[in-house]
């Protein structure tokens, strides 16, 4: 009734939108002019109270006046204010209402009524208004006031004998209440009537209407099986939903090629643009993007050891890392063996910086090894605590699964589109920095750090990301196989990482760098020989003789990948 939920969006039928607006604004008309019409009868019944009340006060003069001739005679006067009392008190029904006798100074000559009683009248502005219009001649009147902390209208007259004006008033609220609650009963009814109206409108309306939940029904199924197929339109009326379905089936042709395209490439954008353009063409554009790639170390033993069932241990682990990659908006562009290529700042439309991004996912993919390292970790211990102890052959299994992955950073402008040929094409980059980030990603392995950027990413993310949250620390000058130039080469650390210990370790490190880039190689290895980071190996390696090469510019050159 309520539709099917697809790719974590729910359907709503057509029918129950319509029932439910139509209801929706029926039940608003009804209510509406319920309160309308409730308005208009509180009004009528407002007079008619006040001409009421114009009587009781009328009698109440009259009784004041004779009782005021009593007390001429008897001087009694508090027998003559419990008298007025009494009749005042005969005058009412509800439980609020009240007469009241106000002197003019304030006070409060006598009070008829079940409500807390007062030495003085409270409202100041409402007697002092009364009083304004006994001097103008105007002696009785409607009036509005509060008493007791509530809202009150009534009718007022100067008693000339007495000297005081009397009242008589009704509590807003409790004049309203019947009112009010006949007001919620209609509204109850008109609640019920138009749900019982809606319920029989859906029945009504899904007839009507049957062949659009047909339509859709064979629209959610080929979403799911990916698959196109024509409608089933047998016996349906000749109106604008039945060519609706006629038309779908007319494009059904055109559709399953845009489906077969998407089926050629993972990349969003790539599927958008061939959706939008009917055609996929071999072509690209100079971008600049942030470069990630990743390999997974020690792949010839890996294989040597698992044979054919590497293939379920890397797609184990490609599985959760590329998510991870396309959940930071990164773009999958080849994946070769055991190495990952990856690219950030892809789509104008996607938010966040891409190097900043880049860095996350490396983290990210890192994580994953990490899980799956702990998760073979805990097997090994049950097999352990079953047998004793692993087989020779279980334990070199058992090193293999083991997956270790290096990250190289890398970006600028490099070539992004198609490439290929018209029968099986691919989406990629080529250019300089996509060759760095893969030489980048070997230096992990010299360095023995996770993650490896260049200049380029740190700058980016310092630059353009505020409250970034990472520590580069500087590696090395180095000039990899391949290049004639050297460059920088950072080692970015989370901030959730970069802890007491290792902030310690990392300004040891950088104090021997410096001595190193100097030349100064023997205060380096003495330094190096400090630092218990293992990254610190290689620098002990190159300087442990204390000769500085000839012509030494601090730059590093790298004989292997």
């Amino acid at each position: 009734m309520f539709g099917k939920i697809i790719n974590n969006t729910r359907v709503v039928p057509i029918t129950l939108k319509i029932v439910f607006f139509f209801a929706l604004f029926i039940l608003v008309s009804n209510l509406t002019s319920n309160y309308i019409n409730l308005v208009y009868n509180r009004e009528a019944f407002l007079k008619q109270v006040r001409q009421l009340l114009v009587k009781d006060l009328k009698s109440l003069s009259e009784f004041a006046n004779i009782q005021h001739e009593i007390y001429q005679y008897q001087r009694d006067l508090e027998s003559s204010k419990q008298k007025l009392e009494e009749k005042g008190l005969q005058e009412l029904q509800n439980k609020k209402a009240l007469v009241l006798g106000i002197r003019t100074n304030g006070n409060i000559f006598f009070q008829s009524s079940r409500v807390k009683r007062f030495a003085k009248f409270e409202d100041q502005d409402k007697l002092s208004l009364m009083i304004e219009n006994f001097r103008k001649n105007k002696k009785e009147g409607f009036i509005s006031f509060e008493y007791n902390e509530e809202a009150y209208f009534g009718i007022y007259k100067y008693n000339p004998k007495w000297d005081i004006f009397l009242l008589r008033a009704e509590e807003y609220n409790e004049f309203y209440s019947q009112s009010r609650s006949i007001f919620w009963n209609i509204s109850v009814i008109i609640i019920i009537i138009t749900l019982a109206c809606a319920v029989v409108g859906i029945f009504i309306l899904r007839y009507i209407l049957r062949f659009i939940g047909i339509i859709s029904k064979s629209l959610m199924r080929m979403i799911k099986n990916q698959q196109l197929e024509l409608i089933e339109l047998k016996d349906a009326p000749n109106d604008d939903i039945t060519f609706l379905g006629i038309a779908f089936n007319s494009l059904s042709n055109t559709i399953d090629n845009l489906v077969t395209i998407f089926k050629k490439f993972a990349n969003r954008e790539v599927a958008m643009k061939a959706y939008q353009e009917r055609e996929i063409r071999l072509e690209g554009t100079m971008k600049e993007l942030t470069v990630l790639f990743s390999d997974i170390k020690g792949f010839t033993f890996i294989t040597e050891t698992l044979g054919s069932d590497i293939i379920k241990l890397i797609n184990m682990h490609y599985d959760r890392a590329i998510r991870e990659i396309e959940d930071l908006n990164g773009v999958i562009g080849s994946i070769i063996g055991d190495a990952i290529l990856a690219m950030f700042g892809v789509s104008s439309e996607s938010e966040g910086n891409k190097s900043y991004q880049a860095v996350q996912s490396a983290y990210k993919v890192q994580e994953v090894c990490e899980q799956l390292r702990l998760t073979m970790h805990k097997r090994k211990e049950e097999i352990v605590r079953k047998r004793g102890a692993l087989t020779k052959e279980e334990e070199k299994i058992y090193k293999a699964v083991l997956l270790e992955i290096g990250i190289g950073l890398d970006g600028g402008e490099v070539f992004y589109g198609n490439i290929g040929s018209q029968i099986r094409m691919t989406n990629t980059v080529i250019g300089d920095n996509v060759n760095s980030a893969a030489r980048l990603e070997g230096l992990t392995r010299v360095y023995k750090v996770p993650v490896i950027c260049s200049e380029y990413v740190k700058d980016d993310i310092e630059k353009n990301v505020k409250n970034h949250g990472l520590h580069f620390i500087e590696l090395d000058r180095v000039q990899v196989k391949g290049k004639t130039m050297g460059k920088q080469v950072f080692w970015p650390i989370l901030k959730e990482n970069y802890d007491k210990a290792l902030q310690k370790e990392i300004s040891v490190f950088s104090s021997a760098l410096q001595l190193y880039y100097e030349g100064r190689w023997r205060k380096a290895f003495a330094e190096f020989e400090k630092c218990k980071l293992p990254l610190a190996g290689e620098f002990l390696e190159r300087t442990r003789s204390g000769r500085t090469p000839k012509r030494w510019d601090g730059v590093w050159t790298m004989k292997t990948k």
